[in-house]
């Protein structure tokens, strides 16, 4: 393999209020929730996992919903419900056409989730973890220690937004920092060969992770996860609504942007951005 291949996975949707990807004003968390939020103020954005084809092992970043979700390929308010529960369920609900669950994306592509060498997850959130048991069989699937002891703090917050039976009985690592990348100097070198660095951007919750790719050349791709819903978030800095910490997220995305517009920056890709589309990015290796 002479390339080091990212393919975009578009895995569904996910609708919530305008004040989730974009909220200057830091309104409330009912706001940013929806609480008597008119309907005219909520949009659909999409839901996108990374699929990375490497030398050293095949990678997925983020598992995005579980068909249980949608069923049948269609928007399934009780199935959402039975899923989300109904108060994370007022907050964002989603959808997965057929065959766009990840473990569909990837039987398209010709890979079975048992070859995966990784499982990334950037953080908990229900559009990235609760699709996780239908990658179960991956060699390995792991998180930040700070990521999984912040979602294990029983916070009234937490309780709504993380349920841990989208993880209970699959076999997760957690890792901890090993590297000095990013805006904390805090990453993680997958490979240990500088080639896949997870890299710590907390703020949008206690433990998330960016994911940059670096070729041979210096050229990388950065995954950027929920430190920035869309260019616009970065672009104006423009912070999203859900945070643990208002100040570290602001400093995460201020990096971000500074990454983003380096000229070895081939592309900054966003797990909501409605401007992406489904397409591979190739890195020399």
């Amino acid at each position: 393999m002479d390339k080091i291949k990212i393919h975009a996975l578009r895995c569904g949707q996910v609708r919530t209020t305008k004040y989730l990807p974009f909220n200057p004003d830091n309104k409330a968390l009912m706001t940013v929730a929806g609480f008597l939020v008119p309907q005219k103020d909520w949009a659909w954005s999409p839901v996108y996992c990374y699929y990375i084809e490497h030398l050293n092992g095949k990678v997925l970043i983020d598992t995005a919903w579980s068909r249980r979700m949608s069923p049948d390929g269609v928007e399934d308010k009780k199935a959402e419900i039975r899923e989300l529960g109904f108060m994370l369920y007022t907050l964002n609900q989603g959808y997965t056409p057929k065959g766009e669950a990840i473990d569909e994306q990837l039987d398209a592509l010709g890979v079975k989730t048992s070859e995966l060498d990784y499982v990334v997850l950037t953080h908990l959130d229900c559009d990235h973890a609760c699709g996780l048991h239908q990658v179960a069989d991956a060699k390995r699937i792991i998180v930040s220690e700070d990521e999984m002891k912040y979602a294990n703090t029983r916070t009234p917050k937490n309780i709504m937004r993380y349920k841990k039976r989208w993880w209970k009985d699959v076999p997760i690592s957690q890792f901890a920092f090993n590297g000095h990348e990013g805006p904390f100097y805090e990453s993680f070198d997958l490979f240990g060969d500088g080639s896949i660095q997870l890299i710590h951007i907390p703020g949008h919750c206690a433990g998330l992770v960016c994911v940059k790719i670096t070729g041979k050349d210096g050229k990388f791709v950065l995954l950027t996860s929920d430190g920035a819903y869309s260019h616009k978030n970065w672009i104006d800095l423009v912070l999203p609504g859900i945070h643990a910490d208002r100040k570290k997220q602001l400093e995460s995305l201020e990096w971000i942007r500074e990454m983003s517009m380096n000229s070895n920056c081939v592309e900054s890709l966003l797990t909501h951005d409605p401007n992406v589309k489904p397409h591979i990015v190739e890195l020399d290796v």
